[in-house]
């Protein structure tokens, strides 16, 4: 178990950058949803709505390659306070307008905040976490995140809120994120040394891109389903607390998997892990397809999803820590990010496009395809590498 003695070796800029991110993804959790189902009692089809959750992982994934440049010029501190800040500004704009082109502008805005704040949180954690507990910590990290994306979307229901006020409560949290990180401490943390070798995104990718993959397919499944499936189950008439629940159990099933994934990893093989991961998604994406017929499945799915997908990605940070500690631990971040949040753009605007011409079927069977990739990847690999093994 993680000690309390080893969180207090942490610097107390870095906690309060762990708490301010954690708040984000609840208040972004629990507006997504919220988003999706507003858009889906407008009229809007599932690739409309697929596409206004994919707009920020494309703004991400664009923008990170630029954000080292970014923390060099202002530091980390700043640039992490400045993407909460558009984040937050964002999320106000949804209150204002119900134009879906301005939806769209509005998303990638939350994007261009997404991709400061978090690669800033990532590259902190893997700069300054001793080796010795660096899976827990992760993992309890991450864990905060999953507990999050769990509440977040059961607040409408539990506080018996409608849209407009979900989506005021989602910018409180924001706002207070941002508050917390004003403290002077977040202004002095680094990421990286200031003598050690410079890595480029792409050169990182080449170096682990095993590592990538798997975030791609976290990315798809743990991020990349909840706005989309709760917008199928707001279609099968499902009333907006139940409909948001499903991202609730998606968010539940990652924060209970994830503290556990960062123990093993302290204890075994990564690629072993990689592997028992990618196939239950398997075995979760063909039973989705029978959700049609039995609709708890959709519950069950969403869990192991959250839980599974955000463990892969969780698997890649500590690998990232490890492997990239010569060279450049923003490069490895900056990595993953992109490959998770190519998956968090690929997954609604694919699975929209599923369902709008293939039904439950479609979206049951390229999520199974998708996580068989990783699969045969880690099982037909040759020699284990120290990124795998």
């Amino acid at each position: 178990m993680l000690r309390f003695d080893q969180l207090k070796q942490l610097p107390d800029g870095l906690l309060r950058v762990m708490l301010g991110t954690t708040l984000v993804v609840l208040s972004y959790s629990l507006l997504n949803p919220v988003l999706a189902v507003r858009l889906q009692t407008s009229g809007a089809s599932s690739t409309a709505i697929g596409l206004v959750a994919m707009l920020p992982f494309i703004s991400v994934a664009a923008l990170v390659p630029l954000v080292p440049r970014l923390f060099a010029r202002v530091g980390v501190g700043q640039a992490y306070r400045a993407g909460v800040l558009l984040e937050l500004l964002s999320c106000l704009g949804y209150m204002v307008t119900t134009d879906y082109r301005a939806w769209c502008a509005l998303g990638l805005m939350a994007g261009m905040g997404a991709a400061a704040a978090w690669n800033a949180t990532e590259a902190l954690i893997a700069h300054n976490v001793p080796a010795s507990h660096r899976g827990r910590l992760t993992g309890l990290y991450q864990a905060l995140l999953g507990a999050g994306m769990a509440l977040g979307p059961m607040l409408p229901g539990l506080l018996r809120v409608g849209p407009m006020e979900a989506n005021a409560l989602a910018a409180a949290g924001l706002a207070l994120g941002l508050l917390i990180t004003l403290a002077p401490a977040v202004t002095y943390l680094k990421a990286m040394h200031d003598d050690q070798e410079h890595m480029s995104m792409v050169s990182a990718w080449r170096f682990r891109p095993t590592l990538a993959w798997a975030a791609v397919v976290g990315g798809v499944f743990e991020v990349g389903l909840g706005s989309i499936t709760t917008a199928y189950g707001s279609q099968i008439g499902l009333n907006l607390a139940a409909a948001t629940s499903i991202a609730g159990a998606l968010g539940m099933g990652s924060f209970l998997a994830q503290y556990p994934i960062g123990w093993l990893a302290d204890h075994l093989p990564p690629r072993r892990l990689f592997a028992a991961g990618a196939g239950i998604l398997v075995l979760s994406a063909l039973a989705f397809v029978q959700a049609a017929n039995w609709p708890s499945l959709i519950w069950i799915c969403a869990a192991a999803w959250g839980g599974v997908g955000g463990a892969l990605y969780t698997l890649s940070m500590i690998r990232v820590a490890h492997d990239f500690a010569d060279t450049s631990a923003l490069a490895g971040t900056s990595a993953m990010i992109a490959g998770y949040t190519a998956g968090g753009a690929l997954g609604p605007i694919v699975s929209g496009w599923m369902f709008d011409h293939f039904g439950i079927g479609g979206q049951g069977s390229w999520l199974a395809l998708l996580a068989l990739s990783l699969l045969l990847m880690q099982t037909r690999a040759g020699r284990p590498s120290r990124a795998t093994d």
